[in-house]
């Protein structure tokens, strides 16, 4: 069974000086502002990188809550963070990493375990495949 998700962007007129709108299929993001000033200039709005930050960290999230649960632990707390970073690469740009930090509590687990089912969550997440770039995770963990 596939699951089909939708979004939508407009962008004009060309160019630097062109703004965009982008919008979810579900409605948590209705024309919000993008363009050349919010993704170069920390301009208000959002740009590419910030909506997939943001599809990073609630994926892995919840990829990590999945296995955690499946290797019978029902009690905690996860807080990720992700950073992507977008380089210059040659004439044009490249998304070249997503750094992932982790801030996890989760009872009764050895630190062993979880390293293992973190890490792999990380490398199994459906964003993390989606992305052709460096992804490192960075965590702070208590039971």
């Amino acid at each position: 069974m596939a699951i089909v998700k939708t979004a939508s962007a407009r962008y004009q007129p060309l160019g630097k000086d062109g703004k965009g709108q982008v919008s979810l299929g579900s409605g948590a993001l209705s024309e919000q502002p993008y363009g050349f000033n919010t993704r170069f200039e920390d301009k208000p709005g959002t740009n590419p990188e910030e909506l997939i930050a943001g599809a990073h960290a609630s994926c892995y999230a919840m990829a990590l809550s999945f296995a955690l649960a499946d290797a019978g632990y029902d009690s905690g707390e996860l807080n990720v963070d992700a950073e992507v970073t977008l380089e210059k690469d040659g004439d044009g740009f490249t998304v070249t990493a997503s750094a992932l930090t982790l801030d996890a509590k989760v009872a009764g687990i050895e630190e062993r375990e979880f390293d293992s089912i973190a890490n792999d969550a990380k490398e199994n997440c459906p964003i993390s495949k989606l992305l052709n770039a460096e992804i490192s995770l960075k965590y702070d963990f208590s039971n």
